[in-house]
């Protein structure tokens, strides 16, 4: 299923399926991966290498392993039956389901939205000094015209541009630190629960895997416009994803990486707690230089902006899916959705007195809402009733309802944490 290539050609020993194609179907990834390098995982991860320095990588591994997974699968999803994740959900769960899994979906896409406005907020205050709610407004209105004016194919190469200069600011913020690459590997394959780390743990999880873009994923899969009614074309599409999910899910999970390594590198070893975003930029100055503080800035402001752009487009997909509908801009139930995510989280941004805590905890609240959202994408993609002869295997099946269980369990262990 995974294989990129065809058998070769005896003639001519050539793989049918050349490289120059494999590119034209990178896009749907980024645009997910980008939701995962966003300004909560940003709080996530530097309390993470703040607190516990190189101990929580592991976390990152993990949560991309199942990310990889989930969202190979739920793109299936999309590619198999023409349906998002959420119009599936309507059309073949009973209205009181369907409703109420939905509803909780919106409420972490709010959630999501609310860590992306504001860690932009956070990022035009560090450059600019403008004043956190004076700059979520900015961030909302800027996303909303992106929104309510562009198609997929101009959003995908903003995405890109966006991903590259926050990839490229990390690089740079590495290449002036030292890394205890000993220390790196071992936190990345061997997990530990350090005492009073569970908030971070949970935080890291739903900060990486994350409800709304897997309602995401389904829906952008299908802006590739292909022919469903052709088995060969539906089989190409199913492998070109799969090499699109990979490839972006690792350079999330380096991103990630680096942002934990750097927290471990410089404010764990000096023994810096990290209790704001704002105070990551006046700490980086001395240790790292005042190019690495601007850069981190920039980054920060870029994540926040694409981030919001998809949390945004996720919470139309969700929200028109209810209407067994497609996404589509155009149409008053996609930008509804849009608009309630971005204008309610804007209107809690307004109640929140510690910023960097609300990031925090708007990632755990994602992870309480994962299982939900897991199970509801395992049950439709291993039904033949939605899926017919694409549906999922029994191996892949329990090993997908097993990541439901993990993610579960991970929650009950919170919760006895915090009591």
């Amino acid at each position: 299923m995974f294989q990129i290539f065809k058998n070769i050609d005896s003639n001519n020993y050539k793989p049918i399926y050349g490289g120059l194609e494999i590119l034209k179907f990178i896009g749907p990834g980024l645009l997910v991966t980008v939701g995962f390098i966003d300004p909560g995982n940003w709080a996530s991860n530097l309390a993470a290498g703040a607190d516990y320095g190189y101990a929580l990588l592991w976390m990152v591994t993990l949560s991309t392993l199942m990310l990889i997974m989930l969202q190979h699968n739920v793109a299936h999803l999309g590619i198999a039956t023409g349906l998002c994740l959420s119009e599936a959900a309507a059309i073949h769960l009973k209205p009181k389901y369907s409703k109420a899994i939905l509803s909780s979906a919106m409420l972490a896409s709010i959630s999501t939205s609310l860590a992306e406005i504001l860690g932009g907020a956070i990022a035009l205050e560090m450059l600019f000094g403008i004043p956190i709610r004076a700059g979520a407004i900015l961030v909302t209105l800027f996303v909303l015209i992106m929104l309510y004016t562009n198609t997929y194919k101009l959003m995908e190469k903003w995405i890109i541009a966006f991903v590259s200069v926050i990839g490229l600011s990390f690089l740079y913020e590495l290449s002036l630190v030292q890394i205890d690459w000993n220390s790196a590997i071992v936190g990345w394959v061997k997990p530990s629960f350090p005492q009073g780390s569970m908030l971070v743990i949970m935080s890291v999880l739903g900060a990486v895997v994350m409800p709304h873009n897997l309602f995401l994923h389904s829906e952008i899969i299908q802006s590739r416009q292909w022919n469903r009614e052709d088995e060969s074309v539906i089989k190409k599409q199913l492998r070109y994803e799969f090499l699109d999910t990979l490839v972006s899910m690792l350079v999330g999970w380096a991103i990630n990486s680096a942002m934990i390594l750097l927290a471990a590198a410089t404010f764990f070893k000096n023994k810096i707690p990290v209790t704001e975003l704002q105070q990551a930029n006046h700490l980086l100055t001395p240790l790292l230089g005042n190019n690495a503080a601007v850069v981190f800035a920039v980054a920060l402001l870029f994540a926040g902006l694409s981030s919001t752009i998809t949390s945004g487009m996720a919470a139309g997909s969700i929200f028109a899916g209810m209407y067994k509908e497609p996404y589509d801009i155009k149409d008053n139930h996609s930008r509804l959705g849009v608009g309630l995510s971005l204008f309610l989280a804007l209107g809690i941004i307004f109640l929140i007195s510690n910023p960097f805590k609300g990031l925090i905890i708007s990632q755990m609240i994602l992870s309480i809402q994962l299982p939900i959202t897991i199970f509801l994408q395992v049950y439709l993609t291993s039904s033949e009733k939605v899926m017919g002869k694409y549906k999922n295997s029994n191996g892949s099946k329990y090993l997908l309802y097993s990541l439901g269980g993990i993610v579960t369990i991970l929650n009950v262990m919170l919760f006895i944490s915090l009591f």
